[in-house]
């Protein structure tokens, strides 16, 4: 059975992350890391980039490998994504960027489409990946 401080809750500080926001940008829990949900503003900023849901895509992915970077991970140990977007008419557009970072032995993931992202977001991408030992 895992120890007792195995299962705490950590917090990870992430450089570059918004201060004062009502969420951690990661949290690990013995050998699982829980990122919050990225969008396409980069690390720092509530601004999202310019260029649609491509490049929303393309930045909220480069803010996750960051994120793992700095927890001591990578994109490679994630295992699980959600992607909510904003209208599912941009799933495809939405993939291809999405294959890009995942090329094989991609991570399990739901995608759906709702009726809005903070700061105006078209796309938001939430992961769960293994924290190395």
């Amino acid at each position: 059975a895992p120890s007792a401080q195995a299962q705490e809750k950590v917090v990870l500080q992430v450089p570059g992350a918004v201060p004062g926001l009502p969420f951690s940008p990661a949290v690990r829990v013995g050998d699982v890391i829980y990122l919050s949900g990225q969008i396409g503003a980069p690390l720092g900023s509530k601004t999202v980039v310019a260029g649609g849901v491509e490049a929303e895509t393309r930045q909220a992915l480069s803010n996750i490998r960051l994120i793992l970077e700095a927890a001591g991970s990578s994109l490679e140990r994630v295992f699980k994504c959600t992607v909510f977007l904003v209208d599912i008419e941009d799933y495809d557009a939405m993939n291809r960027e999405y294959a890009a970072v995942f090329p094989a032995d991609p991570p399990a993931r739901s995608t759906m489409a709702g009726s809005g992202l903070a700061v105006g977001a078209r796309v938001e991408i939430e992961c769960l990946a293994v924290a190395r030992r």
